[in-house]
């Protein structure tokens, strides 16, 4: 695949990139556990298609600790017992919440009681802004056309201004 646009290579993107990698060290430095930011960010990568953002995640969470048959199973989640119910409930909010256009209500009720259930105000807050992040992060390389597997684990880390 050729990239369309290459968003490192031009000045606005560039600065646009540091400042929302800059937004997204905030939710890294909350009290949302790591391995729940990487299992989020890579399921809503997945539904997105974003094959950049879904090598990005699989290697930090790898780079992490993360065990690679949990990995595996990320995409099928519901039917893996791998999973806490606290990270089930973080996969389902990052589902509904990547497929909002597939809902009339968004986020159902009971997705949310289970978030509120496992994630104090802090982690929820954490949690909102990562799937909204990671959702625009997957459009931009998605339209952009990045492509994927050339990342290296902690990479992202050195883009923060």
């Amino acid at each position: 695949m050729d990239t369309r646009f290459d968003m490192f290579a031009n000045d606005v993107s560039t600065r646009f990139a540091r400042r929302f990698a800059g937004a997204a060290s905030v939710v890294g430095r909350s009290s949302l556990p790591a391995t729940v930011e990487e299992l989020v960010s890579l399921r809503a990568s997945q539904i997105n298609g974003c094959g950049f953002c879904t090598d990005m995640h699989t290697k930090e969470a790898v780079a992490a600790g993360e065990d690679a048959a949990r990995l595996h199973l990320v995409a099928a989640w519901r039917d893996a017992t791998v999973f806490t119910e606290a990270e089930r409930a973080a996969l389902a909010l990052a589902e509904e919440g990547t497929r909002l256009a597939d809902a009339h209500d968004g986020v159902s009720d009971e997705t949310w009681a289970l978030v509120r259930k496992h994630f104090d105000d802090d982690q929820t807050a954490a949690l909102l802004c990562l799937v909204a992040m990671i959702n625009a992060a997957n459009r931009l390389n998605v339209i952009a056309r990045t492509p994927a597997g050339g990342y290296v684990a902690g990479t992202a880390a050195s883009f923060h201004d």
